[in-house]
């Protein structure tokens, strides 16, 4: 298996681009995260952002009803906002694709998730830009807030919750960590570029299936996740079972980032399976006939971006069908 599985070596053209786009304040090829030197790597300025970003949702969305504010159109600035979330989702995938795919076919998948080796200094960029995209996903809600959409639980809970849980697993170093977010990644990249279109006027037959695809995406993270916390535990703390239960060595990352790990994931599965059912399958209920004919994303996200985008679209005579 060569180096580049896409032939052309792409870190090399990401490094260039991005430290001649940041004027050289921004290398990827030197990057090291460090706790208390590298921006939000410390708990407390992590704390306040997710803080920040619930006094404004929950504020804002006060203020517009209790001061009848009109709601707001911005279709264009909410066009672009997923059009670049889902090409800078993708940018990521492939760039970590291209650094995984060697290490699982020289070293097996194991090694990949469980290796301390298999927190490379590429790997860590990656994972330390897609936490920052965090925080700009905050723009989602607010989104919801000035054009006066609903605010639901699953909605404001996820992304605070995902904000935090990256930030836990740099902190642990879970070599796992790339499955996690290479799934969300690909997620991110269909569930985008569903709002974009959504935007545009363009109605599409798979709107559910960005919610499938959310609850697929948990149930594997939880698989991968579930596996490596119990390799661990027996490890470390039941070794007389090592040889029945084959587990043979330790699997890097701090066992506090395991269980934040496993307690958020669960969290998410649990939660986008009840708004699936409530949704799709039980129709009779009134959130069923609210949302049916319009969502299909994330969870509740996409119920109310999809509300409001068809109201900024164009009339129905205008409006294209993909199949």
């Amino acid at each position: 298996m060569p180096d580049s599985p896409f032939f052309i070596p792409l870190w090399p053209l990401f490094d260039k681009a991005v430290t001649t786009a940041s004027g050289g304040r921004f290398v990827p090829s030197e990057f090291a995260f460090v706790p208390g030197e590298t921006p939000m790597s410390t708990f407390p300025p992590v704390a306040a952002a997710i803080a920040v970003y619930y006094v404004v949702i929950f504020g804002g969305n006060f203020l517009f009803k209790k001061l009848g504010v009109k709601p707001l159109v911005l279709n264009g600035l909410f066009q672009i906002h997923n059009l670049f979330l889902t090409t800078l989702s993708l940018t990521l995938l492939v760039l970590m694709m291209e650094q995984l795919i060697p290490i699982i076919y020289n070293h097996g998948l194991f090694y990949a998730i469980c290796s301390p080796n298999a927190w490379t200094q590429e790997l860590v960029t990656l994972y330390y830009l897609n936490y920052l995209t965090k925080f700009t996903e905050f723009l989602d809600t607010v989104f919801l807030v000035v054009k006066q959409k609903k605010l639901t639980f699953l909605h404001t809970y996820h992304h605070g919750a995902t904000a935090l849980l990256c930030y836990t697993q740099l902190i642990g170093k879970t070599p796992i960590s790339w499955v996690p977010i290479s799934l969300n990644l690909g997620v991110h990249v269909v569930m985008y570029w569903y709002y974009f279109l959504a935007a545009r006027g363009i109605r599409v037959w798979w709107k559910e299936w960005v919610t499938r695809f959310q609850i697929i995406q948990f149930i594997l993270d939880l698989g991968f996740v579930y596996f490596a916390t119990f390799h661990k535990l027996i490890y470390l703390y039941v070794p007389s079972a090592r040889h029945i239960l084959f587990v043979c060595s330790d699997c890097a990352g701090s066992m506090s980032a395991a269980y934040y790990g496993c307690a958020i994931l669960s969290s998410y599965l649990v939660l986008f399976i009840a708004f699936y059912i409530d949704v799709y399958k039980r129709k009779g209920s009134r959130r069923s006939k609210r949302v049916k004919s319009v969502s299909g994303g994330v969870a509740a996200q996409v119920n109310e971006y999809v509300t409001a985008s068809d109201r900024d679209s164009p009339a129905p005579e205008t409006l294209r069908k993909r199949k």
